[in-house]
């Protein structure tokens, strides 16, 4: 896994979305140089579609509500069938390995947010594995970001 550098990491709120509100409707959309292993996290009320390459390794979440608990939904698109079923099995290992690099870059992109509603620390993360392939669809329970603060 790649180590964490917050200096590496750029923050871009929009859509009226503050650092510090609202919680519900807010999603992040998460992209990454490979040449320079800079990180983009870019927060709305919709997910910059337009910054999203062709490859498919973002990392998309959002803030839910399951009666009156708060979690945070990710997204990971593995692939739709576009992917050779080795191919698949290669993203989903990677995004398996880096998966705890982009929440840490999430938590502490978004450290306004969490200093002022400090419950979201103890929110669960469900992660969604988007496949066609049985055995990389899957639904995962990661924990909760107090566990990727630095």
């Amino acid at each position: 896994m790649s180590k964490f550098n917050p200096n590496k990491l750029f923050v871009e709120y929009m859509d009226g979305v503050t650092a510090t509100n609202p919680v519900i409707s807010r999603r992040y959309t998460l992209t990454h140089s490979d040449l320079t292993g800079e990180l983009f996290l870019t927060i709305g009320v919709h997910f910059a579609w337009h910054k999203i390459n062709p490859m498919r390794d973002e990392v998309l979440g959002e803030w839910k509500l399951n009666g009156s608990s708060l979690y945070y939904c990710v997204y990971l698109y593995i692939d739709q069938g576009e992917y050779t079923h080795e191919e698949s099995e290669k993203r989903n290992e990677i995004f398996r390995r880096e998966l705890p690099l982009a929440l840490k870059a999430i938590r502490y992109g978004d450290s306004f947010l969490f200093d002022t509603h400090p419950n979201l620390d103890k929110a669960s993360i469900i992660v969604n594995f988007m496949s066609v392939h049985p055995q990389f669809a899957r639904q995962e329970n990661w924990g909760t970001f107090h566990n990727f603060s630095i």
